[in-house]
């Protein structure tokens, strides 16, 4: 398949499915929590309600048909096979763009936004704003192949991406991204890869320097206090994966209840609510997520993107191209405009968004779709 696109579909075994059920239905359950609340991670009926619903009524061939009638494809690059949606718009001159999802995400963080992003003129936009998308998992992710040898970190999946847009046959194309996603596309735009014009990110954290420090506006201090907080009480996952991937998998790649606590825990933490992430994200639409890694295993490769990326520096590299920045207030790090300007010297957009977290696409489409349209309508 190396150097061909070839269509793609989803046709999990009922067999998988039985097991999933079966292991569920089995789940050693811990204790309770010795706190109220979240303190000590997942409360333990809430993570058997989860559970229970899973086990009871959920319903992955939903999700598959869903996902196969989006437009799936994989291809050969670098080595890796990689899965990517791609929706072409009908309007005559879309932009291509080419978004990246993070950890715990998939492209399934992007679904609500295929639509006005690609066809607005059907959702009372102007179609001259139309994009058409192509929409990869992460090696290791999803259903992208997971890589056998040390090597894939951001810079090597941003080379492949360029690839990939080159092969669909765009040469000039825009990219987006959050989390690792922001990584991958603030490499892309770095590199200046190939036909790249411009990029937007939605997680843009580049920290102070000692200068910085010095004189910190009330916002400024708010900020740094926010990522204190989230070194101290909420990075335990990163350091695990970024450490010891392989062991945390044992446990993660056999357990569904276990897996689906390590990753429900930060979709409660990180996504924008008033206390519960169900008021943000269905139950169908965590699970749809976390079936993207218990059905191809991907708990222990997803894990070992934060290893292959261990040493990356915040404050570099510069990216001079084009760039378009929206923080939303729930993320786990907002910056300063002052210190990113720094890492990103061509703003091209730049705004505060007046709600949504770290999943900005899945727990806001309209603000995202929005920021996108305003940022990108400068470079077409």
């Amino acid at each position: 398949m190396s150097g061909k696109v070839e269509p793609f579909q989803i046709d999990v075994a009922q067999a998988t499915l039985d097991d999933l059920r079966e292991r569920l239905a089995r789940t050693r359950w811990p204790e309770g929590e010795t706190t109220g609340g979240w303190d000590q991670g997942v409360p333990l009926e809430r993570m058997r309600t989860l559970c229970g619903y899973w086990h009871d009524r959920y319903d992955w061939r939903r999700c598959e048909r869903m996902l196969n009638g989006l437009g799936q494809h994989r291809t050969v690059i670098d080595g890796l096979g990689i899965h990517f949606l791609h929706i072409r718009s009908p309007a005559p001159n879309a932009l291509p763009m080419v978004m990246t999802h993070g950890w715990p995400g998939s492209v399934l963080e992007f679904v609500k936004a295929i639509g006005p992003l690609t066809d607005p003129a059907r959702y009372g936009g102007d179609p001259k704003d139309a994009f058409h998308l192509v929409l990869p998992s992460l090696p290791g992710y999803g259903f992208s192949d997971k890589p056998a040898e040390p090597g894939w970190n951001a810079a090597r999946t941003a080379g492949a991406w360029a690839v990939l847009m080159q092969r669909l046959g765009y040469d000039r194309w825009v990219a987006q991204g959050g989390d690792w996603g922001s990584i991958v596309t603030r490499a892309l735009g770095a590199g200046r890869a190939p036909g790249c014009a411009g990029i937007h990110l939605n997680f843009a954290f580049v920290p102070p320097t000692a200068e910085d420090l010095a004189s910190l506006t009330p916002a400024e201090q708010a900020m740094l206090g926010k990522a204190q907080r989230y070194q101290e009480d909420g990075s335990g996952y990163a350091k695990q994966q970024s450490t010891r991937p392989q062991t945390l998998g044992y446990g993660l790649n056999d357990s569904p209840a276990g897996l689906a606590a390590w990753i429900y825990e930060k979709l409660q933490a990180w996504t924008d609510h008033d206390g519960a992430v169900e008021t943000v994200l269905t139950v169908d639409e965590m699970l749809d997520n976390i079936m993207l890694y218990w059905l191809p295993g991907t708990a222990t490769s997803s894990a070992r993107f934060y290893w292959e990326n261990r040493a990356l520096d915040p404050s570099s590299p510069k990216v001079e191209l084009p760039t378009g920045i929206t923080q939303f207030p729930g993320d786990i790090f907002n910056a300063s405009r002052t210190w990113v300007e720094r890492a990103f010297p061509n703003i091209i957009h730049w705004r505060e968004a007046p709600s949504g977290g770290h999943f900005a696409a899945w727990e806001r489409p309209d603000l995202f779709v929005a920021e996108l349209r305003d940022c990108f309508r400068q470079l077409r």
